[in-house]
């Protein structure tokens, strides 16, 4: 990918995007509480995906490398957000899942974060709504698969 704007890009409109989106992901991550970081939160969402998923998978998915995953998995036992388990065949290799209190924790994360939302949602006057309506796949082809 360019790290250059294409020709028909306007660059208000790129920055203009690029505020907005950084500033409400910001919000979000300030609705999740407790003591879990943006890094964990994510490796606990690609869990309850991808569970029991061995560690090696996890930093793949997550895109950090292996000791990185390591430490923040380990992070997650101790807040007793997740478990490590031997795989049943290779007992070298370590799977991953929530425990119900990890789950309890993305559920109430999620809740907080829909709420925030829906507060902001109904300060909107209807028609600007309707453009957020509109824009949603949009904004997903936008963000869509790398």
């Amino acid at each position: 990918m360019s790290v250059q704007t294409s020709a028909h890009a306007d660059p208000k409109l790129v920055a203009g995007l690029r505020l907005v989106v950084g500033r409400l992901a910001r919000r979000l991550r300030q609705q999740a509480g407790g003591e879990v970081t943006p890094s964990m939160h994510s490796a606990m969402v690609s869990v309850e995906r991808l569970q029991p998923v061995p560690l090696g998978e996890l930093a793949a998915v997550e895109r950090v490398q292996p000791p990185t995953i390591t430490k923040l998995v380990a992070k997650l036992e101790d807040l007793g957000y997740v478990v490590r388990e031997a795989d049943g065949r290779d007992r070298r290799i370590a799977r991953v899942r929530l425990t119900p209190d990890g789950v309890r924790h993305l559920a109430q994360s999620r809740k907080r974060k829909d709420a925030y939302l829906a507060e902001r949602l109904r300060r909107l006057d209807p028609g600007d709504r309707k453009l957020l309506e509109q824009a949603l796949p949009v904004l997903e082809r936008l963000v869509g698969d790398e």
